[in-house]
């Protein structure tokens, strides 16, 4: 059976609900609602399973914090024996306008702190990431504000649809492979 790892990138703890840099977990939550699949506090964060079409897709939502997202990462995928082809990680980025998603086969930290320590822990920048932009809308040296600051209601509007389209992506990551999933989400 090949084996997947989706990560959605955040923060533990009530005080990051629903902020823009916890937007990895919001697209996870989604899909175990989706799917009916639940997740349990493993270590180094909560993993959910799911089985789909000869497929075992492990939901991953790090409790090392975002900055420390790489520990959590390379322990599942040797733990569960997945090649770095198969991980997928879900992050907000400053760079796109909000609402943009973009899905990438590989790249660099684009400034994410998250991506920043992932390729440091994982020695590469190959692996795919799933963009959820988030845009710029804040004043010079307010960035980590804005990261931690909850989703304004214009944002929420269009937010619940981003948040679905997001979760159909990682799934189709899973069960139709990067390349075609970039060519059918990507415009």
């Amino acid at each position: 059976m090949n084996k997947y790892l989706i990560v959605g990138l955040g923060n533990i703890g009530l005080n990051y609900v629903d902020t823009r840099h916890n937007i990895g977990f919001n697209v996870l939550d989604r899909v175990a609602i989706n799917y009916n699949c639940s997740f349990s506090n493993q270590k180094y964060g909560d993993l959910a399973e799911l089985k789909l079409k000869g497929k075992i897709i492990y939901f991953l939502k790090p409790s090392t914090f975002m900055n420390l997202s790489g520990k959590a990462i390379n322990y599942y995928l040797h733990h569960f024996k997945i090649s770095l082809e198969n991980l997928l990680v879900i992050s907000d980025d400053l760079n796109l306008d909000f609402g943009i998603i973009k899905l990438r086969k590989k790249g660099g930290h684009g400034g994410h702190n998250g991506h920043k320590n992932i390729i440091e822990s994982l020695q590469s920048r190959s692996y795919s990431r799933l963009r959820f932009g988030i845009g710029k809308n804040f004043h010079e040296g307010k960035q980590v504000k804005y990261v931690l600051s909850k989703w304004s209601e214009e944002e929420k509007n269009i937010l619940e649809e981003k948040i679905e389209l997001s979760s159909k992506i990682i799934l189709h990551f899973a069960l139709s492979g990067v390349e075609y999933t970039m060519n059918h989400f990507n415009k």
